[in-house]
């Protein structure tokens, strides 16, 4: 008996999808993908448990899969595969506003349970720029960041505990509820990050804070990105820890502006859009420093906002970035991140590849951490341009490591960057991430050729 007639005959009517359309890769268009056999979307846990110990018995690699929001190819099929996607598993089930935590399903989109926990005066921190789109098992598998992650933490800080399908067929749960706990080791931290490769989330409980203090917007514009990067580098001199600090360049602008008819000034070289929510006389003081900081730095205009509309549209502008740019071609997406201070040299050189390789890059940033986001522009079927574009991708990574960065900040290795992580890592840690992988997964079914090379013969 195939997979595909074991999952017939067990799974429950409508969870078997024989055609993949739709499913075959997420965002990262660049990335190649297989044919799977079929696409399951299982209702519950157990459903996920019978799923991946079918694929066990025939040896099926299984390729999980949230909203297919990636931008690494993470979530890409395998031939002869299945793809298993948690979009069905959307319940919030539990909000424990005494211990301030969260439990829901994977499937649960990020933007609704934020919108869910504000009901009860609470918040969830990690706001990838997907988050209206993105699931919480997406998040927690390449564990997401986003704008206010210079101040709040990426998604590993607020995962307390998550329950798992092992690559054995085990369904396990990982982590605590309680606020602190070191029994053993951190084999949920473990999970977070790592892409479908050790285990399929079913399950995730997160830790929340209360809610915040309004927060007061400071926009800067600036010459050159080489000027806003000095300002982001003045920023953290002067000890500010702002809860947002966006970069956006004047292509990204028109391509936002062209497509949504926002009003948009593209007239400034780069954007920085800083925020506080410190608050009262603080959060003034806060940003009565931030302001000197873009001034110091060059701005050729900068104010901190009085009018929340204008503010709110220009980080929308920021979140619809990739969006805009994509109507205009095909998008390879970068995701390096470098320390804080050598934010406006890593910008410099982005600069620099773009022309030596005849490449269009449009830039956006999480600049208060150091990640960014050089988006690089082909126009369709021209391939020339994408082997340019290829080798303009590859000395990009290559440089974040030169100035002691990584090659992904938040987007996941996948199959974009394995090449990227085979540079950036020792040989003798690569070989822990095989040790890794095959403890967690003998048959090497989960995600294979994802985040790292094939691990031993013998798996």
């Amino acid at each position: 008996m195939s997979v595909l007639a074991e999952l017939t005959r067990t799974l429950p009517a409508g969870r078997l999808l024989e055609d993949p359309a739709g499913y075959l890769h997420d965002e990262a268009v660049w990335a190649a993908h297989g044919k799977p056999v079929a696409v399951v979307r299982p209702h519950t846990a157990e459903e996920v448990q019978q799923v991946v110990r079918a694929c066990v018995r025939h040896r099926v690699p299984v390729v999980p899969r949230g909203a297919g929001t990636g931008l690494s190819g993470g979530a890409n099929a395998v031939d002869g595969g299945i793809v298993l996607s948690t979009e069905k598993m959307t319940a919030i089930r539990e909000i424990d506003v005494a211990e301030r935590l969260a439990v829901v399903e994977p499937g649960v989109v990020n933007d609704h349970l934020r919108a869910a926990c504000a009901e009860h005066g609470l918040w969830y921190p990690p706001d990838p720029a997907s988050a209206p789109w993105s699931t919480l098992g997406g998040n927690v598998a390449t564990n997401a960041g986003g704008l206010c992650c210079v101040k709040y933490g990426v998604t590993r800080d607020y995962v307390l505990g998550l329950q798992v399908v092992t690559g054995t067929g085990e369904l396990v749960r990982l982590g605590r509820r309680t606020a602190k706990g070191v029994a053993g080791y951190d084999l949920a931290g473990l999970v977070v990050g790592s892409e479908g490769t050790l285990g399929v989330i079913t399950e995730v409980t997160v830790r929340l804070r209360p809610a915040r203090e309004p927060e007061r917007t400071v926009a800067g514009f600036f010459a050159s990105l080489t000027d806003a990067g000095r300002a982001v580098a003045a920023v953290s001199a002067a000890g500010l820890v702002p809860s947002a600090l966006e970069l956006i360049d004047r292509h990204t602008l028109a391509a936002v502006d062209a497509w949504k008819n926002m009003g948009l000034s593209a007239e400034a070289g780069a954007v920085l859009l800083g925020r506080t929510d410190a608050p009262g006389e603080t959060g003034d003081q806060e940003a009565d420093t931030m302001l000197a900081c873009f001034t110091g730095a060059g701005a050729t205009w900068a104010a901190v906002s009085s009018d929340v509309d204008e503010a709110e549209a220009l980080f929308t502008a920021r979140r619809l970035a990739y969006p805009a740019l994509e109507r205009l071609g095909r998008v390879l997406t970068e995701d390096v991140c470098v320390p804080r201070a050598a934010v406006p040299d890593m910008l410099a050189r982005i600069e620099h590849i773009g022309q030596r390789h005849d490449v269009h890059i449009a830039n956006v940033a999480h600049a208060g951490d150091g990640n960014l986001h050089p988006l690089l522009l082909v126009p369709a079927g021209d391939a020339a341009a994408r082997a340019r574009a290829e080798a303009a991708f590859e000395e990009i990574l290559d440089e974040a490591i030169a100035l002691g960065g990584t090659v992904t900040g938040e987007h996941g290795v996948g199959l974009l960057k394995r090449d990227g992580l085979r540079r950036e890592l020792p040989a003798p840690v690569l070989d822990l991430h095989r040790a890794v992988k095959l403890a967690l997964d003998p048959h090497g079914i989960l995600n294979p050729g994802k985040v790292i090379a094939a691990c031993a013969p013998q798996c």
